[in-house]
């Protein structure tokens, strides 16, 4: 194999360790992020922190599935699903992958720099620390799809903090939204692997829930979209606000319909689809701020 192959096959794994390949949790977290960059613009934002915002979404993620990887090195080879990652199948040193998130980790720090805030740079310390031990809670903890949420979702304060120097009320009820979220689209996830989470020991949403799955899901969906709506009502939202979260009540019981059997497939495509409720609520958003210019 030539040097040039060599490094192509290097890049690619490289590529597959930061799920590229599988912008789903780029999307997932991104959403958030925009719903509170036009929510705490009033549907003004910098479009220079927009950018930043959006590029370290990417980096961060990236950072966090290496991380991930890293932290379930013995146990991917065991998953059906996750026995060809790069780590799990060898074709990356874990000394490797480190270099890689400490590199991802510092290209997302430098661009928050130019935002000459020492309290973002507070919040992205916080905000690295829950990327790098989310994957760890699936050893303790019985929903740590709750802590997935708060990190996904810690977008939200920093964006609040970009354009406003403080971080409201609204910013943290909207990260609350977002744990309930992340449990109901994590859940379904999670639904897919529990057999073999059940035969590795770790923990999930999926496996707490237990027969109540389905009902979980729901319910956070529910109370996602109901704290949204708060968050609106005291904005003084008009109607396409609310418009976009009945689009996105509408895809929720579809993903309903997807999920009633439990069958492996039909779950991971409702969490797939996710990416279209997120979408929905942040088109509302936007055009309902465009509305009264």
């Amino acid at each position: 194999m030539t040097n040039t192959a060599l490094l192509r096959e290097k890049l690619d794994n490289y590529e597959r360790l930061m799920r590229l390949d599988k912008p789903i949790g780029i999307l997932l977290l991104l959403w958030p992020t925009l719903w509170a960059l036009w929510l705490s613009s009033w549907g003004a934002p910098s479009w220079v922190v927009v950018w930043i915002f959006v590029l370290g979404t990417v980096l961060m993620r990236s950072a966090g599935c290496v991380v991930n990887d890293v932290a379930d090195r013995k146990f991917d080879p065991h998953v059906a699903r996750t026995k060809d990652r790069p780590l799990a199948a060898g074709t990356v040193s874990v000394k490797e992958a480190l270099l890689l998130a400490g590199a991802l980790a510092l290209c997302a720090f430098l661009l928050i720099l130019p935002l000459k805030s020492l309290y973002i740079i507070g919040l992205s310390v916080i905000a690295l620390f829950l990327a790098a031990t989310y994957p760890f809670t699936k050893r303790f903890l019985a929903i740590p799809q709750a802590y997935l949420g708060v990190a996904f979702g810690f977008g939200i304060p920093m964006a609040y903090a970009a354009h406003l120097d403080m971080i409201p009320l609204t910013a943290w009820v909207l990260l609350l939204a977002n744990v309930f979220w992340a449990i109901a689209y994590d859940t379904e996830y999670a639904m897919v692997d529990r057999a073999d989470d059940l035969k590795i020991g770790v923990k999930t949403s999926a496996i707490t829930f237990g027969r109540f799955d389905v009902v979980a899901v729901m319910l956070c969906y529910a109370l996602t979209l109901a704290l949204i709506a708060w968050v609106g009502y005291q904005m003084n939202a008009r109607w396409a606000f609310y418009a976009g979260l009945c689009v996105a009540a509408a895809l929720a019981i579809y993903h309903y319909t997807l999920i009633r059997e439990r069958e492996p497939a039909k779950c991971f495509k409702a969490f797939l689809h996710n990416n279209w409720l997120g979408a929905a609520i942040f088109a509302g958003i936007v055009i309902d701020f465009l509305l009264v210019r």
